[in-house]
């Protein structure tokens, strides 16, 4: 898979060269792993929420590359993590709105 970092958004290619736009929505630190939480950029608002969840791994030569999850439970651990702080960014959000 390669990768194509823009603003908040990143172009994957996978292994077919199929190519998908993703929003990137955050990133966390767990474990000694980094994660990174994507949604597909081209959602619209009747989309079903659809969180994907990626880890960085380093390749031989030192490049970073994005790889699916494949432990059930390591995906659902991280799930509730993404989920606990966006929840947590968009009440925040709402709330300064608010001010």
């Amino acid at each position: 898979m390669s990768e194509e970092y823009g603003n908040d958004f990143i172009t994957l290619t996978d292994e077919d060269g199929n190519e998908i736009e993703l929003e990137h929505l955050d990133t966390v630190e767990y474990n000694n792993q980094t994660y990174m939480a994507f949604l597909p950029a081209e959602m619209s608002l009747d989309d079903a929420y659809e969180l994907i969840i990626m880890k960085v791994e380093l390749e031989e030569d030192g490049e970073e590359m994005l790889v699916t999850l494949d432990d059930e439970d390591e995906e659902a651990e991280m799930f509730q993590i993404f989920s606990e702080r966006l929840e947590e960014t968009f009440e925040d959000d709402e709330g300064s709105e608010q001010d």
